[in-house]
């Protein structure tokens, strides 16, 4: 008995050796093909997805910012206006929290040619978090300074609203602004974006601050709102919560003088969040039914092993090994087998998903998932958690199938032979 105590795992590597050079044994090629692909699938759905909340956060909060501060009208005679007084930027930067803000500025405007009209609002570039967006996003030309001179009557315009009135990189357009008075510039198309997000492409293009200020009578410290960014994302509703509070309080003890509204990104993009709300949902039932698949495999082909090795089971339990050794023996090689499909799911997802990150490979219809390719994004710690947890639960699963091991009587084996 002690003989087998002190050697179980050696018995256990030399079936597994033994099992896994037979050709004519594909029970445990097969549970290795399946652990292996229900490997691949699981660690691309998780990287995929991951990928896809990044880029679609990255898109709301590149058009919208983290917080977002406007001020609210109390009376039908107020206006709109943000102003960034001394108080109000000492309560924005007295906030742990935020990590930068900007004062932002835009006004209806009607794009103009010979035969056709658009219209949209111009938003002003100068902001860097606005600025490093559309760079990434650019097709043709590039984002304008927003400087003096010919540069404050440069444009970033959306290929959408491009390919609606036939506009090219390089084009002149007349545009009309709807500010008290009828205002017209000719502006010069100096970038073309495409974010696929039509819903922000259709309205939304970029100039100058100076030049919108200027067509809204509005003094440099005044615009429309105020960008604030924050340090983690996943908390802009406790961020935005605290921010309107602290606002309200200021407005009570009079610091200011006008009431703010704080909206976050969350709430501004709530269908596209919603829509990778759903995605969590997928993700759920493809690792279920994945790690299904994986351990039925694996319960079938150690079951095929234990009726293939019914002799040497009966021979070492007639030598004097337990019950409890003969079922250790038996996870032992399951898990081996577990052990090489895992591995070689990695080896395979890994290297393929990291190609697919830096080059975009496969790609996708903009039009229905908003990005044009299929974004991944590796967290090397989910990945290690994924691996842990298959091998725990492919652990837990193979204690079914021992059992039959185990229950092998050796006098039957003994009289079957």
């Amino acid at each position: 008995m002690s003989f087998f105590k002190n050697h179980t795992f050696f018995i256990a590597r030399r079936l597994s050796v033994s099992a896994e050079g037979e050709k004519s044994s594909p029970a445990i090629k097969v549970a290795i093909t399946a652990v292996a692909l229900s490997i691949i699938v699981m660690i691309a759905t998780i990287a995929i997805v991951l990928g896809f909340k990044r880029e679609i956060r990255a898109k709301v909060t590149g058009f919208n910012s983290h917080l977002t501060l406007y001020t609210q009208a109390m009376t039908e005679s107020d206006n709109y206006i943000v102003t960034l007084t001394p108080t109000l930027k000492r309560i924005i930067e007295e906030q742990p929290y935020v990590t930068s803000y900007s004062l932002d500025v835009s006004i209806p405007a009607i794009l103009k040619t010979s035969d056709n009209f658009k219209g949209m609002y111009l938003r002003n570039i100068e902001s860097r978090q606005i600025t490093e967006f559309l760079t990434k996003n650019i097709v043709e030309g590039k984002i304008p300074s927003g400087g003096d001179g010919n540069d404050k009557l440069k444009i970033a315009l959306p290929q959408k609203a491009a390919n609606q009135l036939n506009l090219k990189l390089g084009d002149k357009i007349d545009a009309y602004f709807l500010s008290g008075n009828i205002r017209v510039r000719r502006l010069e198309i100096a970038a073309i974006y495409n974010t696929h997000f039509d819903s922000y492409d259709d309205v939304l293009l970029y100039g100058s601050r100076d030049l919108i200020q200027g067509l809204a009578d509005v003094r440099p410290n005044q615009g429309t709102s105020i960008s604030i960014t924050v340090d983690d994302f996943s908390k802009i509703r406790p961020y935005s919560l605290h921010m309107q509070q602290t606002l309200n309080k200021a407005l009570e003890t009079g610091l200011i003088y006008s009431y703010y509204k704080i909206e976050n990104a969350q709430t501004q993009g709530a269908g596209y969040f919603a829509w990778l709300a759903m995605l969590d949902t997928n993700v759920v039932v493809i690792l279920t039914l994945m790690i299904f698949v994986a351990c039925i495999t694996l319960i079938s082909g150690m079951l095929i092993i234990i009726l293939d090795k019914k002799r040497f089971i009966g021979l070492v339990r007639s030598l004097g090994m337990s019950i409890k050794e003969v079922r250790h023996i038996f996870i032992f090689l399951a898990l081996r087998i577990a052990a090489w499909g895992i591995l070689i799911g990695n080896i395979i997802a890994i290297p393929l998903l990291l190609l697919q990150d830096k080059y975009h490979i496969i790609p996708l219809k903009a039009d229905s998932y908003y990005i044009d390719f299929v974004p991944v994004e590796l967290n090397w710690v989910a990945l290690l958690i994924l691996n842990v947890a298959a091998v725990i639960v492919i652990y837990l699963t193979l204690i079914i199938p021992s059992w039959f091991a185990a229950k092998i009587s050796p006098a039957e084996t003994i009289r079957f032979e």
